[in-house]
């Protein structure tokens, strides 16, 4: 896995223009990926691309003081090369989103969470 980890914000902009609620969910994703990063380290190798996306809505159309978050959602896409990989990290996107990451613990206490997960095998389907 190594630390090969790039930031990659949709609007093209650098990290250090976030406004308070966008480094909100840009630390949630960062949390939950060091998170599985962490978990996977003790059992393979052989994850090719770990890709996390949070969103945030808001309770305005705008962003003023006064927005809230009303939901989030996670996207968890992984490449692996086996099943067996799949399995393993299946795991632990589990684990962390449902139990070590504390900020998705946080913000499930701030406005509902959902989740998807994509787990791609690209190489042999068995060891």
């Amino acid at each position: 896995m190594g630390s090969n980890r790039r930031f990659m914000l949709d609007n093209g902009e650098p990290l250090e223009s976030l406004n308070p609620k966008e480094l909100f969910l840009f630390a949630t994703g960062e949390c939950a990926g060091l998170t599985i990063t962490h978990l996977l380290n003790e059992h393979t190798k052989d994850i090719s691309n770990l890709s996390i996306t949070v969103e945030g809505t808001l309770s305005t159309p705008t962003l003023v003081a006064e927005s809230r978050f009303t939901s989030f959602n996670i996207v968890y896409r992984v490449e692996c090369r086996t099943l067996k990989d799949q399995i393993v990290v299946s795991r632990a996107i589990n684990l962390a989103h449902e139990k070590y990451c504390g900020l998705l613990q946080m913000a499930r206490k701030i406005a509902p969470l959902t989740h998807e997960t994509s787990i791609v095998t690209t190489g042999e389907t068995e060891e």
